[in-house]
């Protein structure tokens, strides 16, 4: 076998095309890619953090095992209907019946519970919280249905 010949490193490269793009990457991945990067021009003397995504919350189990019961329905907020000399007399004059009810019970709740327990449709909720604490509540009904009948029927007190 013949001895191998040595190659002149001036005869097999010549400095070309191919050879400057292979320089000219070798010298920006040196550089690397943010050696030019470029400031961002302020243009208020206040800085203001950006805003972030904000994912909506997923829960991986539920904090409440079961949803709690309403805390107000209509047998809680309807205690007792009144049955005193004032009252009555507001049940014949002025077709309004009368109750005490749940403090904490507004006049759009006392409303839909009476309509819900004695199918009764009230025109005005007037309410009161009495010395005692308790509230008390003056149902006036419409006119096409009688408190006397109702108070009599459905609530038993005359």
């Amino acid at each position: 076998m013949a001895p191998k010949e040595k190659k002149d490193p001036k005869k097999g490269s010549k400095p070309g095309k191919a050879n400057a793009k292979a320089s000219a990457a070798a010298k920006a991945t040196l550089r690397g890619v943010h050696s030019k990067k470029v400031r961002k021009v302020r243009l208020s003397t206040t800085f203001h953090r950006p805003k972030t995504l904000q994912l909506s919350r997923s829960p991986r189990y539920p904090r409440k095992a079961i949803p709690h019961e309403p805390r107000l329905d209509a047998h809680k907020i309807i205690i007792s209907p009144l049955n005193t000399e004032s009252a009555m007399k507001k049940i014949e004059e002025n077709n309004t019946l009368v109750f005490i009810c749940d403090v904490k019970a507004n006049k759009r709740q006392i409303k839909e519970a009476l309509k819900k327990l004695y199918d009764v449709d009230c025109v005005s909720v007037n309410t009161l919280i009495r010395p005692d604490g308790t509230k008390k509540a003056y149902a006036r009904l419409t006119a096409d249905v009688d408190a006397l009948d109702i108070a009599a029927t459905k609530l038993s007190i005359v």
